[in-house]
């Protein structure tokens, strides 16, 4: 029996994977329709226009390994379509059943009753350019993972010193090479040593192509290399990933975003901040808080924060907050077209 949905709001929620997509419909409150489809755009725009022609539809997945083309196609349909942090996706306490009709019923009932938003879409340029910086922190940690390997072996035919602490190089690759062994252990250094070379040659040319971007991108680049303890890679990670800042409306959706807003358990009178939530961009953390380590040896009022919050609260904690205060500060310097400023607040206080 076709049911006639002109004018209707329809909320779809979908399990996206590699072969199928999983899909829950709601409208006015009740499960409509439920299914599982091959992951073919066309396959489901079919499904959109047979079960639902007429209606405003709204439909949304998690963010994941799919990325945004889906959300893009989608949306050409005329179809609103939302991409969803998982870790925003309400889930209950003795909840223990997770499938993927499950899934797709709880993303249905999340977007039909407004309890979550999707995450902001980046444009094709803005996607690739992230690829760019992301694409290379991976193969930095490639290239870790066969120094490892490599120190592993000199360990184990005890070829390195208890007490070499050498970062892996291409001088100490090349001793490496030159090593007196039997054959077979040779060819085993040789093969993981070119392993190696090839990796950091590949890392060298994402560092051309970053360089590259970053002359395009001079305005904002400007604005990142003025902060103390950002260099030019990390430079480039922070430009891909938020850009100007424009998209956001305040401090706290910043903070939100680059998973830096602590978790709370207040009642009463009682205020408790607990460690940092975590729900946001794990890359733009980690870039956040290695900047805080470097910034605050070179700005007097950065370090002079980090070791009044340390006397109460330990470094860890301090160095959040530094890194808060950095990433405040920068998206401060863009709205009012300016650079940083060393030991800004210093001199504020000494203005005053």
């Amino acid at each position: 029996m076709n049911v006639n949905y002109f004018g209707k709001k329809v909320y779809i929620g979908m399990d996206v994977h590699k072969k199928t997509y999983a899909i829950t419909a709601i409208c006015d409150g009740v499960i409509v329709k439920k299914a599982t489809l091959a992951a073919n755009s066309e396959t489901l725009r079919t499904f959109f226009t047979n079960h639902f022609l007429g209606a405003e539809i709204t439909c949304a997945y998690e963010a994941g390994f799919s990325g945004f083309h889906l959300q893009r196609e989608i949306a050409s349909w005329g179809c609103a379509c939302l991409v969803v942090n998982p870790g925003s996706l309400e889930v209950a306490s003795r909840d223990r059943v997770k499938t993927d009709k499950r899934d797709s019923l709880k993303i249905a009932e999340h977007i039909a009753y407004n309890r979550v938003k999707s995450i902001r879409i980046p444009d094709i340029e803005t996607e690739g350019s992230r690829k760019l910086s992301r694409s290379r922190s991976q193969f930095v940690e490639e290239r870790s993972r066969v120094g490892v390997q490599i120190k592993s072996k000199l360990q184990q035919l005890g070829l390195m010193r208890y007490d070499d602490d050498r970062v892996m190089s291409k001088k100490y690759i090349g001793e490496i090479e030159s090593l007196k062994v039997s054959s077979s252990v040779k060819f085993v250094f040789q093969e993981f040593c070119s392993l190696w070379r090839r990796l950091d040659d590949q890392i060298s040319a994402f560092d051309e192509r970053l360089a590259e971007q970053a002359q395009v991108d001079s305005k904002i680049e400007a604005v990142y290399r003025s902060v103390p303890g950002i260099g030019p890679v990390t430079s480039r990670v922070l430009a891909n990933e938020l850009g100007d800042m424009s998209q956001f409306e305040n401090e706290d959706r910043l903070f939100s975003f680059v998973a830096l807003t602590p978790t709370e358990n207040s009642s009463g009178e009682a205020t408790r901040k607990g460690h940092i939530s975590r729900q946001g961009s794990p890359r733009v953390r980690h870039a956040l808080i290695e900047i805080a380590w470097r910034a605050i040896l070179k700005d007097e009022a950065l370090r002079h924060i980090h070791e009044r919050i340390s006397c109460r609260a330990g470094a860890k904690r301090a160095i959040i907050a530094v890194a808060r205060r950095i990433i405040g500060r920068i998206r401060a310097c863009f709205r009012k077209g300016e650079i940083w400023k060393l030991n800004f607040e210093h001199k504020l206080l000494a203005a005053a």
